[in-house]
């Protein structure tokens, strides 16, 4: 099974980024801690981040025969990716959405995600756990699934 791992724009400064909100926890450290995690559950895991839209939905594309499910946290993409929710609808496996903060506890425009319709469901304000969280949660949807 394998698993695509997508982080949006400016993701690559958490741990530097607004530590207030995000925690100290850099980029690295969770995709470490979601390999430690794929291994735990025998899981194939790509990550993958970019601050570009097309460049995350060039990604999904790369993997749309390959990967079982996707994780993505779209980050400023969130409010106004519209290409990025098209790719998402596009593919056929599910694909979770997560965010390390409450958006809908922050500024108000932050508040609505573009995203969110297209995606399975959406895993936030957990800080890096919501990545764990998500993987674990994807992982079983996608066990039940075969088992079916």
């Amino acid at each position: 099974m394998k698993i695509l791992v997508l982080h949006g724009p400016n993701l690559n400064l958490f741990g530097r980024r607004e530590p207030h909100i995000y925690g100290t926890t850099t980029l690295a450290q969770i995709n470490e801690r979601l390999g430690g995690l794929a291994d735990e559950l025998r899981i194939e895991l790509e990550t993958f981040q970019s601050n570009h839209e097309g460049a995350l939905v060039d990604k999904l594309h790369e993997n749309i025969d390959l990967a079982q499910g996707a994780l993505l946290n779209p980050a400023g993409l969130t409010q106004h990716g519209v290409s990025l929710h098209d790719a998402i609808k596009a593919m056929p496996f599910p694909v979770l959405e997560v965010h390390m903060s409450n958006i809908g506890a922050r500024e108000p425009w932050r508040s609505h995600s573009i995203i969110s319709p297209a995606v399975k469901a959406t895993i936030q304000g957990l800080g890096w756990r919501s990545y764990t969280a998500g993987l674990r949660a994807l992982v079983e949807i996608l066990r039940e699934s075969d088992a079916a």
